[in-house]
């Protein structure tokens, strides 16, 4: 994966803090269509209503007219019908019926005609019947309710269809809304503006609101449907307020991100020219031998060194170079620049360690016991000196993988240890399974150590651990005299920390190591006393590293 995975994620962030500017249009759309939909649904559902209580007005109308009189057409039945119309003012005829549609007489007028525009249909809630019929000289069509009183006669009942009722209520979008009411079969009874623009736009869901309601008790459906476009003109002055505090928001984003990337100063952008450039040098942290005072090795740490002069930590870009696979060619070049750097001193010690710390991506790639062997074989730096470190923090996956790399290791005569140990998940059957040969205590764990004759339980267990495993102890993160102190009683020997140097430079390195392994170094047996005394020009050396070094 390319260094310019980085560059990637600060687009983007760019990208994501113009998202809410971006996103108005749609959040206003969101909110209006929740909005007007919910009116509009009331809307359509009390007209729904208001038919459905005009046939059921209609039908009660009619039973009524029938228990007063069973005899159809009498003057008592007439002077019913007459009365429930003015009873009713939504009825606008009552009628007897022969079965071939003549009328035999009627409430209001002799001379009533109409026709029928749809089939006959039965009604849900009973036997009686509905038609949608049209009658004479109106285009408005009426709901024919019937109950059928005696062979070959009828009763029927007109009320309206109030479409209108729905363009009234809403006056501001009278032009642009679109209403029809149907059968329950789909059969178009009355349309209002142009439905059809609905129905055949490609997209409908999106551009429109649209509602549908069926009747309970009678077979009809009402649906509405209305351009968004249309309502949203209506919310001109939210969307500018929505704009506003959509602005702020990316405005306060942006600079927060712009913010981080200022302090993290996270120089991930160019670290794969950085690789090929060689400004990733590596640091020696000396590992000392707590009883003789001695070097027993170093462990290799990273710094990027820039060529304005600035130093970077890892913890700037180690998690970028796991994620974007640059950790495999940057340990490499490391690699490379430590044998360079430690052959002719390895060559004169050859009981000096080098620790290298290894990756999960490592383990997957499966090519590192070939580098090893490419890039130390044949040198100064036997393989017995080489300690490959893995972390605990990290999980590894593909175990029979895993073990077959660390064999492969031994077999070139490295060691493997277990860096960070305890901050993980891992067992003794866990890491005997990984065949560790060093098990190396987390800082964290040594920092518990305040006093040199105060138990520690979680330090000692460790170390019980590590014996049970019969592997050697290295204690990292070791600062004050009294940690050293306890952890030399404990039977650990080997150690690295402040207390006795930081990461140093090759050249600080190489001189402390000579001076030390050298020249008689100055013991003190009594734990009351000093622990280890370096010379002059040993002090001097470390001084000026921890100076310069970087944390």
């Amino acid at each position: 994966m390319k260094a310019k995975f980085s560059n990637f994620l600060m687009i983007l962030c760019a990208l994501l803090a113009f998202a809410p500017i971006l996103t108005v249009d749609f959040m206003l759309d969101e909110y209006v269509r929740m909005r007007e939909s919910k009116s509009l649904r009331a809307q359509v559902s009390s007209i729904i209503n208001e038919t459905q209580g005009s046939v059921n007005k209609a039908l009660a109308s009619l039973n009524a007219i029938v228990t007063r009189s069973p005899s159809l057409c009498t003057p008592t039945f007439l002077q019913g019908a007459a009365q429930q119309m003015r009873a009713n003012y939504l009825l606008r005829q009552l009628v007897v019926n022969s079965p071939d549609g003549n009328v035999l007489c009627s409430a209001y007028g002799d001379d009533f005609k109409y026709s029928s525009i749809t089939p006959t249909m039965t009604m849900p809630s009973g036997p009686q019947e509905m038609t949608i019929v049209r009658i004479e000289d109106s285009e408005q069509p009426l709901i024919k309710v019937s109950i059928k009183v005696r062979p070959g006669r009828e009763v029927s009942a007109f009320v309206p269809i109030n479409v209108h009722l729905l363009v009234e209520e809403n006056n501001s979008i009278r032009g642009a809304l679109m209403t029809r009411y149907a059968l329950t079969t789909g059969l178009a009874i009355v349309e209002f503006g142009d439905p059809e623009a609905y129905y055949n736009h490609p997209r409908r869901t999106s551009d429109f609101l649209y509602v549908e309601q069926v009747a309970q008790n009678v077979p009809i459906k009402l649906s509405a449907a209305v351009p968004m476009d249309v309502v949203r003109a209506d919310y001109a002055d939210l969307k500018i307020g929505f704009t506003i505090v959509a602005c702020l928001t990316s405005c306060v984003f942006l600079w927060l991100c712009i913010q981080y990337v200022r302090r993290s100063q996270a120089p991930t952008f160019d670290l794969e020219r950085a690789i090929q450039a060689g400004e990733l040098r590596p640091r020696y942290q000396p590992v000392i031998d707590l009883q003789t005072g001695q070097i027993a090795g170093c462990e290799v740490l990273i710094r990027w060194e820039k060529p304005n002069g600035e130093i970077i930590s890892p913890g700037a870009f180690i998690e970028y170079a796991e994620l974007s696979g640059l950790a495999i060619p940057m340990t490499l070049s490391l690699m490379e620049q430590v044998r360079d750097d430690l052959e002719d001193l390895c060559a004169r010690h050859s009981h000096l360690k080098i620790g290298i710390n290894l990756f999960e991506r490592h383990f997957r790639d499966g090519s590192i016991v070939e580098d090893v062997q490419a890039i130390f074989g044949g040198t100064e730096v036997r393989y017995s000196q080489l300690v490959f470190e893995i972390t605990e923090r990290q999980p590894l996956s593909n175990m029979e993988g895993v073990n077959s790399i660390i064999d492969d290791l031994h077999e070139l005569g490295a060691k493997v240890a277990l860096d960070d140990a305890g901050t993980g998940h891992s067992n003794l059957a866990y890491i005997q399974k990984l065949g560790i040969d060093i098990v190396k205590i987390d800082r964290v764990f040594v920092e518990l150590i305040r006093h040199r004759n105060v138990p520690v339980p979680v330090v000692d267990a460790l170390i019980g651990m590590a014996n049970e495993l019969q592997t050697e102890i290295i204690a990292e993160g070791v600062e004050t005299e009294e940690q050293a102190l306890y952890l030399r009683a404990k039977g650990i020997r080997q150690a690295q920390g402040f207390l006795f140097a930081p990461a140093l430079p090759i050249e600080s390195y190489l001189a402390l190591a000579e001076r030390m392994n050298n020249e008689e170094v100055k013991l003190i047996d009594d734990f009351d006393d000093d622990l280890v005394v370096f010379d002059d020009d040993a002090d001097d050396d470390v001084d000026a590293a921890r100076d310069t070094n970087v944390a």
